[in-house]
């Protein structure tokens, strides 16, 4: 299993168009702490491309999602794709 798999599988359960987590909230589903790295907006890029190598964008990506980070908040909003 993928670190970034849980995130995917808790995505998919959701029925709303759009989901808000907190950082902890995510690393509650994850298990595991974010790296300091997620703080930045291109962390959580929705490129548009079938092979992504960013894990955590494919786990999103493959539960129906695009996501963006909210200002510094440390807050992230998935939205459904399509």
């Amino acid at each position: 299993m993928g670190k970034y798999d849980r995130l995917r599988d808790h995505l998919k359960r959701q029925h709303a168009a759009a989901v808000e987590l907190t950082f902890r909230e995510i690393e509650l589903v994850l298990g595991s702490m974010l790296p300091h790295s997620a703080a930045r907006p291109e962390w959580w890029a929705n490129i548009k491309e079938p092979e992504t190598k960013n894990v955590q964008q494919k786990a999103w990506r493959d539960a129906g999602f695009d996501a963006s980070l909210m200002g510094r908040r440390e807050r992230v909003r998935f939205e459904r794709t399509g």
